[in-house]
């Protein structure tokens, strides 16, 4: 018999591992996916003790040629069937876009891009035929504005933030919810990882990962987008009001070294 299963890629820390905590106390079986096997275990072992749920681990790493076919491939062998979806993984670079590694810009690009639209494109239809699912794509505030100096990061997340509700629209009426969850400042690995230095940030603007995850899941099927927290909300409803070439300043003043 198959198993339905909530896949969510990024689980190892942050916010994927926040969703995998509320899911399975929830009940909900999971498929973890991320690159570090080790640390995944760890945390499967630790949900399925817990909850009494089953949780399988898929490391996995996305930004390689054929990663994402290898996952569905993984789960169809395994009799899985991909009830709900959280594109979680993702990772940003901070600098001028001229002077940073391209290679790694564009390992950026197949993770917070192509990686999530792959993963859409394989579990989606099989959530349109079954009249049922979620697919729940994190992007960010950032993707409201140009930012200098996380131009790419930036980009990424705009096209999260326009695919999401694109596929929102087309699959209204089918049972099939999309959302696109925008948090803001999260305490997670991200920061360190983007070498993006956030001491001026005051801590009232800063979220848990376990607040975003709790949100996000409480917006499904109310919304397309969801912006994280209060503070976020206001930022991002001040930003679309501004011409990008001011709100593209503002960010870079902020990012600026």
């Amino acid at each position: 018999m198959a198993q339905e299963i909530a896949l969510i890629t990024g689980a190892s820390s942050g916010i994927g591992e926040a969703f995998s905590r509320k899911l399975a106390s929830e009940g909900r079986d999971l498929a973890l996916v991320a690159r570090r096997a080790d640390v995944l275990e760890g945390i499967a072992a630790k949900l399925r003790a817990e909850h009494r749920i089953d949780a399988h681990v898929i490391p996995a790493d996305l930004t390689t040629a054929g990663a994402v076919q290898a996952v569905a491939e993984d789960l169809k062998r395994r009799g899985c069937i991909v009830e709900s979806l959280i594109n979680n993984a993702g990772f940003g670079t901070y600098g001028a876009f001229h002077e940073l590694p391209i290679q790694r810009e564009l390992e950026e690009v197949q993770l917070n891009v192509a990686a999530l639209v792959e993963l859409t494109g394989r579990f989606l239809p099989d959530m349109v035929a079954r009249g049922r699912g979620t697919v729940i794509n994190v992007a960010s505030v950032a993707g409201f504005a140009p930012g200098p100096y996380m131009a790419t990061y930036c980009a990424t997340k705009a096209f999260v933030k326009s695919f999401s509700e694109g596929i929102a629209a087309e699959l209204a009426g089918t049972g099939v919810n999309v959302l696109c969850v925008c948090p803001g400042f999260t305490r997670t690995e991200f920061q360190a990882r983007a070498d993006v230095d956030v001491s001026r940030i005051p801590n009232f603007a800063w979220m848990s990962a376990d607040a975003v995850a709790e949100e996000a899941l409480s917006a499904v099927g109310r919304k397309a987008v969801m912006v994280s927290g209060v503070m976020n909300s206001l930022t991002a409803s001040f930003v679309r009001l501004l011409p990008t070439s001011v709100s593209g300043k503002i960010f870079g003043a902020a990012l600026r070294r």
